[in-house]
């Protein structure tokens, strides 16, 4: 089993950070390291973002101005950072892909591991880079994660947030999709079985994980184990639950750097199954209940950004975990 760090890529308001919370927990044999590339993807002089563009104060004081993305890899691998532990990632996948499809580019800070073999990679990370981690993907339906994320993004959480705007290119499933199939197409990941005709991979690629929000909260010990497996932690039922001073104060050390987006992680103390699932409501319902909370406009966003990223969703479901 591979211990390269664990990458587990998604999009915003997920349910990943109480996912991240559970492998906090491990503190003994996991260095967790929590939405790095977000600093240089908003911040720093090779931005991506266009959301605070125009705002040169707010990025001075963010103190992540002058991040390359080259720091941000190099604060990950730092052997004194770890202290020999396996490094546990868990970021968003646009903060590695030019928004709207723009065209890609190595950026300058990472320039020396570029190579031919980028030609048709869609993310700023070189090939060489992505080949270090070990990936896995967490996913939750468009229809709830789109409005919690928009929900950060108005008063009165925008206040805390400092995202003072709704961006559907902030979505981030078009760019968790387009990074899973450069990964298998380029053998970082086992096709399945029954799809392995016309595929390369490495001797070191690694099985596809894809986590399904909804079943991680109808599941959680049966999800968590089977993910123990796949990436080659030992399962401990005790991961389930973190309510002591150290968990709590670990927790709001490692999310305070994006704060208001994970009020809810921070004050929970485990992770049990849910008593009800998602009610399933109509179209109709949904946008009702959308233009209730948020008026016509936001009702407006919502339902286009979520219409926007359910085939992305759906195409990844496939390969979710079943229990």
């Amino acid at each position: 089993m591979s211990n390269k760090p664990i990458f587990v890529a998604t999009h915003p308001r997920a349910c990943s950070t109480a996912f991240e919370r559970v492998f906090m927990t491990r503190h003994d044999i996991l260095h967790c390291v929590h939405e790095p590339f977000g600093d240089a993807f908003y911040y720093g002089p090779e931005r991506l973002s266009e959301r605070f563009e125009d705002d040169e104060e707010g990025r001075k004081k963010s103190s992540f101005s002058q991040i390359t993305y080259k720091d941000v890899v190099d604060q990950i691998f730092d052997p004194a950072a770890s202290e020999g532990k396996r490094i546990f990632i868990k970021d968003i996948t646009h903060y590695l892909l030019p928004p709207h499809q723009k065209p890609v580019s190595i950026p300058p800070s990472l320039s020396s591991f570029a190579s031919p073999a980028d030609s048709n990679n869609p993310t700023v990370l070189p090939i060489s880079l992505l080949r270090e981690f070990h990936f896995t993907f967490l996913i939750r339906h468009p229809r709830r994660a789109i409005p919690s994320y928009y929900r950060c993004t108005i008063p009165p959480l925008s206040s805390k947030t400092g995202f003072h705007n709704f961006m559907p290119s902030e979505a981030g499933y078009d760019e968790l999709r387009r990074l899973f199939d450069y990964l298998l197409a380029e053998g970082l990941l086992l096709p399945p079985s029954a799809k392995a005709n016309g595929h390369k991979h490495d001797e070191d690629a690694v099985k596809i994980t894809v986590i399904d929000a909804d079943d991680l909260l109808d599941h959680p010990a049966e999800i968590i184990q089977r993910y123990c497996e796949d990436v080659g932690i030992d399962y401990d039922p005790k991961m389930l639950k973190w309510d002591d001073d150290e968990q709590h104060k670990r927790a709001k050390e490692a999310f305070e750097k994006w704060n208001g987006f994970h009020d809810d992680a921070i004050g929970s103390t485990e992770l049990k199954p849910r008593v009800n699932g998602p009610k399933i409501l109509t179209e109709e319902e949904e946008n009702a209940q959308w233009k209730e909370k948020y008026g016509e406009e936001g009702q407006r966003l919502i339902r286009e950004t979520v219409d926007a990223n359910v085939a992305d969703y759906e195409y990844l479901k496939q390969f979710a975990v079943k229990v």
